[in-house]
């Protein structure tokens, strides 16, 4: 994660009928914002997550998760559907739609990544460190993930 500020008080969202809640300690302010052809299939365009520390989840028995490649999972609401998080298997490391919270003002972005999947009908005009799909892969091998 990066430097940047983290949320004091704890921040609770949920899916679109509130089956699913959650709630994230010391959410980050930034969100991460993905290009990948996965997202944009499975939201529509980008995908953007937040994400924090000491995650609580209520509802599980409405969550479905689906492994969407073979370094991602994806859950969503088995009720209304509602897209819920993103985890990188590499890293353990799980984001969650930033649509599903109420977030204060301010939030930046940290970082767009698969960049070179991103389709030139949409633009992010905020400036921000960008990867392309075969860097971000490229972290995860460096960190011993393996593909196979």
């Amino acid at each position: 994660m990066s430097d940047a500020p983290r949320l004091a008080e704890p921040v609770t969202g949920h899916c679109l009928c509130g089956a699913v809640t959650i709630a994230v300690e010391a959410m980050q302010a930034e969100v991460d914002i993905c290009h990948c052809a996965m997202c944009q299939r499975w939201g529509g365009a980008f995908y953007a997550g937040v994400k924090g520390a000491n995650v609580t989840v209520a509802g599980e028995d409405a969550i479905t998760i689906y492994r969407s490649s073979a370094w991602a999972e994806r859950a969503f609401c088995g009720t209304c559907g509602s897209n819920l998080w993103y985890r990188f298997l590499p890293t353990g490391g799980r984001s969650f739609l930033a649509g599903l919270f109420d977030l204060p003002k301010g939030f930046g972005i940290e970082q767009q990544i698969f960049v070179d999947e991103k389709p030139d009908w949409y633009d992010i005009a905020q400036k921000s460190p960008m990867l392309t799909g075969e860097e971000v892969l490229a972290e995860a091998m460096a960190q011993g993930f393996s593909f196979d």
